[in-house]
């Protein structure tokens, strides 16, 4: 009877010294990039108005733009800086009404807009590697659009692969903020992500 009390009490005093944190699971991982403020952080568009160049006005978010309707433009000259051609790239009725709830009340007459158009969405963990106190986490995500903007820029079917690095501390696992030689924080590997298959 006392020898099972005294493994029960070291069992007791095991699983206490151990925090959630100190074992890498795969929901920890998650955790981890999923609140990470970099991953939480909402995808920015840049819209330009006024005379931009072609390469700007060919990309596939002004072509979406000008495709429902939002934009339009005219062929104009170009400044000095610009190469040609250029155009000169208006809101429409459609896209005022569109854009006006993410436009502060002073900045309606500058040519640049900041919209929220997106945020990530972590799928799931689909491998660990681990090596004494760093691992490398694999992981899929996606783009959830915020607005009728993002719907049309970000494609929520489309997933993304990544790998991100972590590090075993004193206080447990956490991402790597600055990337060493062979690990990526989570903001390159968010960058770094390729389409997933």
């Amino acid at each position: 009877m006392r020898t099972q009390i005294i493994v029960i009490i070291a069992l007791c005093a095991t699983c206490c010294s151990c925090s959630p944190r100190d074992i890498l699971t795969r929901r920890l991982a998650r955790d981890l990039i999923a609140m990470s403020p970099t991953f939480r952080a909402p995808q920015q568009f840049q819209l330009r108005t006024g005379v931009i160049g072609n390469s700007e006005y060919l990309s596939p978010q002004y072509l979406a733009l000008q495709h429902h309707g939002w934009i339009s433009a005219a062929s104009v000259r170009c400044p000095a800086t610009i190469p040609p051609p250029c155009w000169d790239v208006t809101l429409t009725p459609g896209g005022v009404e569109t854009i006006q709830a993410f436009v502060q009340p002073g900045d309606a007459d500058k040519p640049v807009f900041s919209i929220p158009a997106a945020r990530r969405e972590l799928i799931a963990i689909t491998g660990i590697a681990k090596q004494a106190g760093a691992a490398d986490v694999e992981f899929t995500w996606r783009w959830v659009a915020l607005n009728e903007i993002g719907a049309v820029l970000y494609s929520s079917g489309s997933q993304y692969h990544a790998t991100v690095a972590l590090r075993d501390y004193d206080d447990g696992w956490r991402l790597v903020q600055g990337a060493p030689q062979t690990n990526q924080s989570l903001d390159e590997a968010l960058k770094n992500s390729t389409p997933a298959q």
